[in-house]
Order: C-alpha cells, then structure tokens, then sequence
C-alpha cells in the first residue's frame, strides 16, 4: 500500500480556493511582481492576497502587511521573502492555518550548512503546524486546469492546457521547457518545481498525479532520488497499472562518476550511478530519455496517441529515400514492422500503380496525392496485423499538404485504437499542414527516425503495461554459516573474502560451487590433487591479492602429479616476483571443469540505493567489453530474466549455430539467491562470481571463483 494521506494537502496547493503571496512586490523586474503578475494574467480563479509591509496594493488588489491581516481563509501561501524571513512566516503561516506553502527563496542548504540549518528549521516549524511545502530555492508551480487558471510561478508564460505534468528539481528547466512546449504545441496539466525538496519531494507528487484524472503523461527532470525503493514502488503502480497505466519519461542528469575509489570487484567497477538510475528506472517502467528533444518526441506521442495493440507498424510514404530511412531506423530503435497480410498485398496492388513497392514500408512513389494516401491508409490500417502508422511525406508538386493533413485527421478518428505519428519533411509552406495536425492530436515530426523513435517506445511500453505485479522468492537458507564467515573474517581484520570461505558463504544461500581445499605445501597439494581426481586447478591464496590471474597465480588443465608439483612451483614463483609483499595464505586445489558458457553475477552495496545485482558476460575481459545489466535488490523472477535478456550474453545462452540451449533457469535461480544473500547481509559491499560456467538446458551451473569484499574493507 502507499501513503497518500498527505493529498489533501497537495490539493490545496494544487488547486487552492485562496493564495497569499507573501513578498509580492510592485517593482518591475523582482521574483515578487513576476509571480504575482502571472496570477494576475493568467485569471487566476480564487481569490488572491498580496502581502507586503511596503505597500497598500499592487496590480488594483488589496496589499496587506502579514497573513494574520487576512480574514478569509488561506489554501496556499507563495513564499518570496529574504531567506532568514521564511521561518517567521511559516510559523504565521502555521497560525492562520495555511495547508500548504511554496517557498520560492533560495538561499538554503544549495547554499552551504547555514543554509541546510535554516531550511531544517523552516521543515521543523512546518510540522508542527502541519503545513506541507514545495522548496525552496524553485521557481513555484502551475496548474493550466481553465477551472483553477495558477501559474504561481515566475516563469515567462502560462502552458496551454493538456494532459502533460512535469516534476522538475530544476527551476531554469522548467521554464526553458515550458518554452519548448510552446513551439512544439504541447500542452500541461500540472508543473512542480521541488527545488531542494525539503518537504514534499518527487515520491508524493507522483503519488498525487497517479490520481490525478488531468494527467495522462508524467514528465521527470531528476537530479537525484529522496527515497529509491518507495520510488520504484510508487512508480510501478502508475506504470503498470494496466488499462489505468500512464507513461513516466525521465531525464537524469548527473550521472558521471565523481571521487571513484579502488575498487575490488568487477561489479564495483561497473556499477556507478549511471548504472544504479538506469536499473532503478527500468524496474519501474520508466521510459529514460537522454536529451530534452527526445523528451519532448516522446510525450508528444503519448499524450496525443493511444498505447498500439499487439502487432506492428506499417509505414507509407511518398518517396524511396525516407521509406528506407524509417526501415533502417526501426532496426536501430527496435520498432516492430507489420508484416501485411495476402488479402492487404492483393489490395494494395489494385491501388498503387505498378512499380510503387507495397511491401512494409509502402512506397506510393512520387506522384502520390492525398486521395492515394487516404486509399492506401484505410487499406493498410485494416489489416490485423498492422498496430499503428508512421506517414511520411515530401513535398511534390502533386501533393496538396493540407488536404493530406485532413485525411490523416479523418483516418485517425475511424482508427482510434491506432496510433498514427505524422512526419512532413519540408519546412516551408507547410503550416497550415501542422496545425491541423497540431489541433487533432495527431504527433508531427520533422524527420523520420524521430518518428520512429518515437513510436518504437510506445511499442516498448506496451509490454511494460503487460507485466504482472510478482513476489519476490524467499529461499530455506543457511544465515548461521554466513554469518560466522563473516565475523571470523572481520574479526581477523580479513575484508577480502574468496576461495574456501567465499565459496562457503556461496553455499549456505543454495548457490552451485566447486568447493576448493587450502594446501601449505606442494606434498599436500598433490595429495588432495589425487583425491579430486585430475584434472584439477590450482590458485593462490592471499588477502593482499584481488585479481589472481594478474599475478600469473592460476593454472587450470592440470593433469598428473608432476604437473601439480609444476605449476604449484611456478605460481608461488610467479606471485613473489609481481607481487613481493603480499601474505600467501597457500594454494587452494580444486577440480577442473570444462565446457559451459562464462557468464558473471554480482552485486555492489550502493550507499544511497543499497545492494545492485549484475548480469553479464563473463571471464577476465568482463571489464573490457562491458557487457552487463544491472538490477536493484531484492528481484523478482521477471526481473532476474530482464537483466539476462538485456545482455548480448543472452544470445550465446540460447543456442547459436547449432549449439543447444544453456541452462538460463540455473542462472535466474542464483540471480534471486544472490539478491536475498545480499539483502540479508547488507555488511556485504561487493560480490562477484566469476566466472559462472552455465551448462546446457538442464545441466545447471557452477561456480567456479567467488570473491567478496565486506563492509570494514579499506581498499
């Protein structure tokens, strides 16, 4: 279940019957004419206080000199005043009884720790009253509802009204895309600036726009996250809610690497920010976006299209060139073609002249008019098998742009569960095409591989809005053992955790592990070597040593006793020299094992998100190529396979060239004990099995190298 028992109060700020703007001003140029100017212009529809010591009134309406002057009763105070003021007038604010307040100052913790006290304090005085805030340090927040007509803000114009809603950390975003919007005729339900989120943060607007009947489409500009697991639990119910579902398509910035310290494991190399936010959004079914352009693409779509059914695209054009553009585009972007049916062909045929191509993408070549698009489209859109259509047109002589702008509009309202995006090439003398366009809801674009693009994400969030809500598995485990590793090995100040004792721990949580005995001398070696049964693997053993097979410490194939004695030789040999200064604990002996694919799983304890599981393609260049998913803990089944899928691993381990399927249950099965292993024992920072032989479909897996690094690790 989630919280909403705070919505009444996002209510009142949302569509308040009263608003006091404390700090408004009658001088040109300042924060406190610019918002009580928009509230002005934009025909705000309660009623509305100006408040400031300094004058008796601004803009024709009444000016008073504090809040408690006010009779009436106050919804929202739009705070504007000096950083050291807001205290004091959040505690009148508490006393007049005011729901909620958005405190536009600036000058808190952004500013440095005098700032972060005084921003606790103004939090601390706001709950004893109850108030809710939005701030400080935003640019306010807007409603375009034509019932409420807020714009307490002081960015430059009121959006029109649509069914878009932003959620912002930044203010100066807010407004460049506010200004966006209005080229690209998008219009907004709702606009929150949280600015430092002191109070109500992107977790409980969403909560409110999960309800909000206005809101079709959720944008998200994030700089970070308050809270990432309510976050996922939060946005998952908007974006999985079946026929209810409603897209959320985030932009986050930020995602460089700062201050990276040595790391011991490949998963802790891998694992940043940018990964930790990329599995985050995935999991909640977050479409992420890289620029604001695709952002703006995106919602397009969404907000004026319908989700496409199950099938694929078709798509019409009027010339060769941009029809292979977009076939191209589709391959790259991932978009589904149709593939027409007989009868479709057959119909095509007695409508296009003979050398048009009426394969998917159609070409009706360049003599096209608008009556032959109308023809192919209610042809093409009959088709079962076609879910949605991207039309492209260049600009002919032959082609009236506005008459085609009409039948795309008349085609669209007889095919309404089917999206149709619009890509007219030309820039010029086609205005009166777009705003045609513009006005019926119907996505125009300047170029086809956005329109591609674009539609091949709403393909993608089909199946997004099909997944079910799963349990996560619990597994009978051994927790003692793990934790008497554990503390034997901190205890000894041991914070690096592999052979004998990783694969232990490996174990107690149901993992496949060769198990590997610890030998001091090359005649115990050979010993425990013949016992195993040859061929065995020898590999060092020392604290001091992360990456064995830098140091020339494994040998693998090994076949007889002379052979052990061998290579037992030249790996204490090989370590001395390139590693002189390092505790040898001894050797570990275990048996060989061929065949089976190298895959690796890991996890990484990130200290804002907690444990992060990895997937990938494993052995000793895992860091090189890179090819990995990641995946917040704890997961599901679904999630495990997801993170398997969004590998090029996944590829070798479902059979290529003749080879038989690998056993890819055996790896979701480890995933999801891995997950509750490091769930269990958040003390365990990195974890990586490397690698992970995955045998053929029923043969399961084996773990063959294990390392950990636990929580007093100092590397």
């Amino acid at each position: 279940m989630i919280d909403n028992s705070f919505l009444g109060h996002i209510e009142a700020i949302v569509s308040p019957r009263s608003v006091a703007v404390i700090g408004a001003s009658p001088k040109e140029g300042s924060v406190g004419n610019a918002v009580i100017k928009n509230l002005v212009d934009a025909n705000y529809s309660g009623v509305l206080y100006p408040v400031n010591p300094s004058s008796s009134e601004i803009f024709g309406i009444q000016c008073y000199s504090n809040v408690r002057e006010i009779e009436g009763p106050i919804d929202l105070a739009i705070v504007i005043v000096p950083n050291k003021a807001v205290p004091q007038v959040i505690d009148e604010c508490g006393k007049k009884g005011v729901k909620g307040a958005v405190i536009i100052s600036a000058g808190f913790k952004e500013a440095g720790e005098l700032g972060k006290k005084l921003e606790n304090q103004v939090v601390e005085i706001a709950r004893k009253y109850g108030v809710r805030l939005i701030g400080p340090n935003c640019v306010g927040f807007l409603n375009s509802d034509p019932k409420i007509s807020l714009n307490a803000s002081f960015v430059k114009r009121m959006p029109k009204f649509g069914n878009v809603s932003l959620v912002s950390q930044s203010g100066a975003i807010c407004g460049a895309m506010l200004e966006y919007a209005k080229i690209k005729e998008i219009g907004f339900s709702k606009v929150f600036s949280l600015g430092n989120k002191a109070d109500l943060n992107e977790n409980d607007i969403l909560t409110y726009l999960a309800n909000d009947s206005s809101t079709r489409v959720i944008l998200m500009y994030v700089e970070d996250l308050n809270d990432a697991k309510n976050f996922i639990k939060i946005t998952s119910c908007i974006t999985k809610n079946g026929p209810k579902s409603k897209p959320i398509l985030a932009m986050k910035v930020g995602q460089s690497p700062v201050g990276s310290k040595a790391i011991a494991s490949h998963t802790g190399a891998l694992a940043g920010s940018h990964e930790a936010y990329d599995a985050i959004f995935k999991q909640a079914g977050i479409i992420k976006v890289e620029t604001l352009e695709q952002l703006f693409d995106y919602a397009m779509a969404f907000s004026y299209q319908p989700i496409p059914l199950d099938g694929g695209a078709v798509i019409v054009s009027n010339a060769g060139g941009p029809a292979a553009i977009t076939a191209d585009s589709s391959l790259r972007y991932g978009l589904k073609l149709a593939k027409l049916s007989k009868f479709t062909l057959i119909e095509l045929k007695k409508i296009l002249p003979e050398n048009a191509m009426t394969i998917n993408p159609i070409d009706m070549i360049g003599d096209a008019d608008h009556l032959r698009y109308q023809k192919v489209l209610e042809c093409v859109l009959q088709d079962m098998n076609v879910n949605s259509a991207i039309i492209i047109s260049t600009p002919q002589l032959m082609l009236n742009l506005k008459a085609l702008a009409e039948i795309i509009v008349k085609t669209s309202k007889k095919f309404k569960d089917k999206p149709i995006l619009s890509c007219i090439t030309g820039f010029m003398e086609n205005e009166d095409a777009v705003r045609i366009l513009d006005e019926n809801g119907i996505p125009q674009y300047a170029f086809p591989e956005s329109a591609t693009d674009a539609l091949a994400t709403m393909q993608k969030y089909r199946s997004i809005i099909q997944r079910q809500s799963e349990k996560v598995e619990r597994y009978a485990v051994d927790t003692k053992t793990v934790q008497d590793v554990v503390d034997r090995c901190g205890q000894a100040g041991k914070n690096y955790i592999s052979g004998p004792d990783a694969m232990t721990i490996l174990k107690a949580y149901g993992l496949p592990v060769i198990e590997p005995i610890l030998v001091t001398n090359v005649d115990e070696c050979v010993e425990i070597s013949k016992r195993f049964g040859f061929p065995v693997v020898l590999k060092i053993s020392s604290p001091d040593i992360i990456h064995k097979v830098d140091v020339g410490g494994v040998e693998t194939n090994i076949q007889n006793e002379n052979e052990v004695r061998e290579r037992f030789t030249k790996i204490l040999e090989s370590v001395k020299n390139k590693k002189p200064t390092a505790k040898i604990m001894g050797l570990t002996v275990e048996k060989f094992v061929s065949g089976g694919k190298e895959v690796i799983i890991g996890a990484k304890h990130d200290p804002q998100f907690g444990p992060l599981l990895m997937f990938g393609t494993g052995g000793i260049y895992v860091n090189i190529f890179g090819d990995v998913s990641f995946c917040l803990a704890p997961l599901t089944k679904s999630d495990a396979i997801e993170m398997i899928e969004s590998t090029k691993a996944s590829k070798i381990l479902t059979g290529v060239r003749g080879e038989k399927p690998s056993d890819i249950a055996s790896i979701i099965d480890c995933l999801q004990r891995m997950s509750q292993l490091v769930t269990d024992f958040s003390n365990i920072l990195e974890i990586d099995i490397n690698p992970l032989l995955v045998f053929e479909e029923g043969g399961g897996c084996t773990s063959v190298d294990a390392r950990l690094v636990i929580s007093n690790a100092t590397f």
